[in-house]
């Protein structure tokens, strides 16, 4: 396979700074944030070697401007972005296809998605673990994918599983049990 030339771009949000990288076939890696520009340059480096720092394209600068709007806490649906997965094994491009159907404010399990590719109950390991090397978080939703019972998991970005209840907060999903309604007395 012929290897192309790696792009990149690091960029501020409300959350810290992210970084994307690209190349002619779309969109192959996405840091999520860290609190400044030169450790999220590192890290993303760390993935992509080779890559050269550029101006974003029309698509990239799209995706830019929907990963800056989810950070302030508005809707936003990554699924039209193109991605370059050709380096990951069928099995996880289709694990990734359909994490990518859990929409803003959903949820699903490690379990229920191994399932829906027509997985038996131990691939939902194999899912954890396409989860835990998904080189587009966000893009690819792999904070919407939870242990079983609906527990958070493990989150394999900077910030760990705070990180990952952040978002699902951000997007208005609650993992505790909501406040009691009523006080008591006593």
């Amino acid at each position: 396979m012929e290897r192309l030339s790696q792009h990149y771009l690091i960029f501020e949000t409300s959350g810290g700074h992210c970084g994307i990288a690209w190349n002619a076939r779309g969109i192959t890696r996405f840091q999520l944030p860290t609190k400044s520009a030169e450790a999220t340059e590192r890290l993303l480096l760390r993935r992509v070697e080779g890559a050269s720092r550029a101006a974003a394209t029309a698509e990239i600068t799209h995706v830019v401007q929907a990963v800056r709007r989810y950070f302030d806490g508005q809707p936003v649906d990554f699924s039209g972005a193109t991605l370059d997965l050709d380096e990951q094994d069928d099995f996880f491009r289709r694990i990734y296809a359909a994490a990518r159907q859990v929409g803003w404010g959903r949820t699903t399990t490690y379990g229920a998605l191994a399932r829906e590719l027509g997985a038996g109950p131990e691939a939902a390991r194999d899912v954890g673990q396409a989860m835990a090397r998904n080189p587009v978080a966000l893009i690819i939703p792999c904070h919407r994918v939870l242990a079983a019972g609906g527990k958070l998991g493990g989150f394999s970005a900077p910030g760990g599983a705070t990180a990952k209840q952040r978002m699902l907060e951000l997007e208005g999903v609650r993992l505790t049990p909501p406040e009691p309604a009523q006080q008591s007395l006593f």
